[in-house]
């Protein structure tokens, strides 16, 4: 039983470590149903050499070995030499220090002797699970890296990129995510990247949209009823909070909640638990927050239409969406997909653009984004019989040129911008660059002078 034995199932690999040959010959026969490949070794030494040639998935190791290197020391130089690699190390009753260094030396789990071999099969299935998991998340993350996009995220723009930056830097966390950009910019498309690119890629991501529910379903739709709860609850049923256990919950539209929703909100961020509309039971969430507005934030807290305490718990990591408007670089590209996407869909010939009029798109303002672009592209999809779309054909809202207008309205938001910045500096400079006095004299409050400070670089 010394060598390499091949059983023909799904690719995967074990390398046992003992340097009792009846336990290595045991686990050997014992595990031939859960792997492709088993190799053995009597020693550290031995196990060492065959790992570096073959990267083995999981190691199943004595703590006691024969020779120099013991089974921790083996422990760690794997995992150093190959992270996502289980460990499960063998220990004999009593040795509780030894169980504790190999789980604090990162192993995945331990075996008591005598071995149980029903136990270990188990323990086997677990890591195989563990590791395949964390090799297709690798891999997705890698994927959607190298490419253009994440996601069905289509993007070339350095305005993007930073979104995508901030995306696969926070996405492996379990930290609360606040998307904000306007309407159209493809906020769930943002949430759902960084639920695909999460620990969490396995469980569900599940969306709600918070403006499209009034305030009586609400509560039931977030943290589901029992039956009989109110008039038409027939059976008991799991709300949003339930159904994205273990993965990902998108609370779209965030800021439309009432002031009554928003303080169930803020309770079950608090204290992770909520319990379902009639009911006494509490329920422990585990789900990660993801939101996402289109609205002014600090208007609507200023306002006092938002709660403050919630949106810094929702706000810790924010990602701003550009506007379409803002990586006009970005529509071509989206145009070609959208094209050939829509041509499918509807059964046409594939159809392409005269540049005249791939150059009034890239000009057009589009107020509704990514969306609104999507919407123009199907249109004329379904619309124009020629295999080419002349500028002429486009849809009215695109086809006038739009250059003197975003000119003209652009010079307007600069003049008015600029006013308000010279308005600010010269009240900042009268009162001494005091800030209570400089707000109290704007009619603003301290933190909207903050804000408009920081945006224009007065300090």
């Amino acid at each position: 039983m010394d060598g390499t034995m091949m059983q023909h199932a799904s690719p995967f690999s074990i390398l046992i470590v003992d340097d009792e040959q009846n336990i290595r010959s045991g686990l050997a026969k014992g595990l031939l149903s859960e792997a492709t490949v088993i190799d053995i070794a009597a020693s550290g030494e031995e196990a060492l050499t065959k790992f570096q040639l073959t990267g083995h998935p999981l190691v199943i190791v004595d703590v006691r070995l024969n020779g120099s290197m013991s089974g921790i020391d083996l422990l760690k130089r794997i995992l150093v030499m190959r992270p996502q690699t289980s460990v499960i190390v063998i220990t004999a009753h009593g040795s509780v220090e030894m169980v504790v260094d190999a789980m604090r030396s990162g192993a995945f789990d331990f075996i008591l002797k005598p071995v149980d071999l029903n136990l270990v099969r188990q323990q086997v299935r677990r890591a195989r699970e563990h590791y395949e998991l964390r090799i297709e998340n690798h891999s997705l993350k890698h994927q959607l890296a190298d490419t253009g996009k994440l996601s069905s995220i289509i993007a070339a723009g350095a305005a993007m990129q930073e979104v995508f930056r901030q995306i696969r830097q926070v996405a492996a966390t379990d930290a609360t995510v606040m998307i904000h950009g306007e309407s159209g910019t493809g906020k769930e498309l943002i949430a759902r990247a960084l639920h695909d690119l999460s620990d969490r890629c396995a469980g569900p991501f599940v969306a709600i949209n918070i403006g499209a529910l009034p305030e009586s379903l609400l509560e039931s739709e977030m943290f589901g009823h029992e039956k009989g709860a109110f008039t038409g609850a027939t059976r008991q049923k799991p709300g949003c909070f339930e159904q994205a256990a273990s993965g990902t919950l998108f609370l779209d539209e965030i800021t439309e909640m009432s002031s009554k929703s928003q303080v169930d909100l803020l309770r079950v961020l608090e204290m992770n638990e909520f319990t379902r509309v009639g009911g006494e039971e509490k329920l422990k969430s585990d789900a990660r927050i993801i939101s996402a507005t289109n609205r002014d934030t600090q208007e609507l807290i200023e306002e006092g239409t938002f709660r403050e305490d919630l949106f810094y718990r929702l706000n810790i990591i924010p990602i701003h969406v550009p506007p379409l408007r803002s990586r006009r670089e970005d529509i071509p590209l989206l145009v070609e997909h959208f094209l050939e996407f829509f041509c499918v869909r509807h059964k046409r010939l594939q159809k392409n653009l005269t540049d005249e009029a791939m150059q009034a798109l890239v000009a057009a303002d589009w107020p509704g984004n990514v969306r609104q672009l999507r919407n123009v592209v199907e249109r004329m999809v379904i619309t124009v019989s020629e295999d080419t779309i002349q500028k002429s054909q486009l849809p009215a809202e695109v086809r006038i040129d739009p250059r003197a207008a975003t000119r003209i309205a652009g010079s307007l938001a600069e003049a008015v911008e600029e006013c308000e910045k010279l308005t600010i500096q010269t009240v900042l400079q009268s009162c001494n660059f005091h800030r209570e006095k400089t707000a109290k004299a704007l009619g603003i409050s301290v933190r909207t002078l903050h804000y408009k400070m920081s945006r224009y670089g007065l300090h």
